[in-house]
């Protein structure tokens, strides 16, 4: 937003490049514009909502300390990416220390398809699942998802492929798909 309250319509390089020379509004633009995201997948990661707003907190005051002198080399998402997994794990792992079983009890019931495909996508390896959701839940590109996973764009692909024969063989996806 500027301060007519008009979205901010520069580009990602040209908004860092203005953090860069002390724009501080066109710092909070950038948060603004990605706020969502990586609280969606935050959330993704952790299952938790207080906990992706706390990894929505750490993912913007590590991108703060990346200025003055940050370069985008790629789409911003794919920066934010690995400090978003980072960070979430790290809520996880925190949170898991401390879950009740009263907390269980008072989660909200999952309807028997969405327990059916979590099922389904727990079942797969992380690497495999990870990829999947980047795909076709985030719609990133496959040199994407290799740039912000740091692995081969082959690797991407093999995962991808494996993922989808796991689910296509699995006997759960079908009954979930099949009318």
């Amino acid at each position: 937003m500027n301060e007519t309250g008009a979205p901010d319509s520069r580009s990602d390089e040209a908004l860092i490049a203005a953090v860069n020379h002390g724009d501080t509004a066109a710092f909070e633009t950038l948060y603004y514009r990605y706020r969502d995201w990586v609280v969606h997948m935050a959330f993704r990661f952790t299952g938790d909502r207080d906990a992706a707003l706390d990894v929505l907190q750490e993912t913007f005051l590590y991108f703060s300390k990346k200025f003055p002198g940050f370069r985008l080399t790629a789409k911003l998402t794919t920066f934010l990416y690995p400090a978003v997994r980072n960070y979430s794990i790290a809520a996880r792992r925190k949170n898991e220390r401390f879950v009740s079983e009263d907390a269980v009890s008072d989660m909200p019931a999952a309807s028997a398809a969405q327990e059916g495909l979590t099922e389904v996508l727990a079942h797969l390896p992380a690497e495999q699942r990870e990829v999947l959701l980047l795909r076709f839940v985030d719609g990133m590109s496959m040199e994407e998802i290799a740039a912000v996973v740091r692995i081969p764009a082959g690797t991407v692909k093999s995962r991808l492929h494996y993922a989808l024969k796991a689910l296509r063989e699995d006997p759960t996806t079908k009954m979930l798909f099949e009318p």
